[in-house]
């Protein structure tokens, strides 16, 4: 009723996927937060597996609630595609956040924003000179946010593939989960499919790590006390991935995948809130762009 007359809709349009969009950076850098917490103390795979787990049950009595499975239908394929390829890009991520050290993992982890930038790209979506430069900043911003450390840092070759498949894997995600609804109903139905799969592809992957000698758990057993934040992590991914898709569908796929990739922001922040680590002046400064690069977007 207020989004009438084509410029007030341009703008609803905007404003509503800048603030989902922002949203997405939120959860997913205080997942990717908690989840690389708790890779220090538990083998990846378990913490994908059972916090993915939590967040399908979860999903699943939303789908049961709101009838969504009216809504299944051949786009349900771009969420079991997103469901193959989150698993792997989390597992990768997580262990790569666990070698350390974070101020490389991360700001490499932004380069997943190529994906649905370029597949925005691919579709026909031209950013205006405004938002280019919104997205240069932002992305400068994203990587200097994260704290590259050029000097003085040993970092591991394993580390750095990790990261990069991850980034692959995230970008994967956000192009396909935005494919895989029109609706809020059949979105809670896509996250569920895209959940179960990822439950399936990971336990399968947990069973034959065991199979090789892998530990399941760490030597304590079951991290019980870790399971509150365990389910944060699965919900706050499920929430990422809502709150995206919803973004890519009221805008442009690259000003929405540039603003939902500010999450290495987040994350360092809550370092910084949480466990008490100083940000550098380079960080301090990224932050500052990445902020400036979102008003473009938003401006744009």
């Amino acid at each position: 009723m207020w989004c009438t007359g084509s410029f007030t809709e341009l703008y609803c349009e905007a404003t509503v996927t800048a603030f989902f969009a922002l949203a997405t950076s939120l959860l997913w850098g205080l997942a990717d937060f908690g989840g690389g917490l708790l890779t220090r103390r538990t083998p990846a795979l378990t913490v994908v597996v059972v916090s993915q787990v939590i967040a399908a049950a979860v999903l699943g009595v939303v789908v049961v609630a709101t009838g969504g499975w009216s809504e299944a239908g051949p786009r349900l394929w771009f969420a079991v595609a997103a469901g193959l390829a989150s698993p792997v890009a989390m597992i990768a991520f997580y262990k790569a956040l666990a070698l350390g050290p974070m101020g490389v993992v991360s700001p490499l982890a932004t380069l997943s924003v190529a994906v649905p930038v370029g597949v925005g790209l691919f579709l026909g979506e031209r950013p205006g000179m405004v938002q280019v430069a919104g997205i240069a900043v932002a992305v400068t911003g994203v990587v200097l946010a994260g704290g590259p450390q050029l000097r003085g840092a040993s970092v591991q070759r394993r580390a750095i593939v990790l990261t990069l498949v991850a980034a692959l894997g995230f970008g994967a995600v956000f192009a396909l989960i935005a494919e895989a609804s029109t609706t809020v109903t059949g979105l809670f139905l896509a996250l569920f499919v895209q959940r179960v799969t990822n439950v399936v592809a990971g336990g399968i992957a947990l069973y034959v790590s065991v199979r090789r000698g892998a530990e399941a758990l760490p030597p304590t057993g079951f991290p019980w006390a870790s399971l509150p934040t365990l389910a944060f992590v699965g919900l706050a991914d499920v929430a990422a991935n809502g709150t995206y898709s919803i973004a890519a569908q009221h805008g442009p796929i690259t000003v929405a995948a540039v603003l939902a990739s500010l999450y290495p922001v987040v994350t360092s922040l809550a370092a910084r809130g949480f466990l008490d680590e100083r940000l550098r002046t380079v960080q301090a400064a990224g932050a500052g762009l990445a902020l400036l690069g979102t008003l473009l977007l938003a401006a744009g």
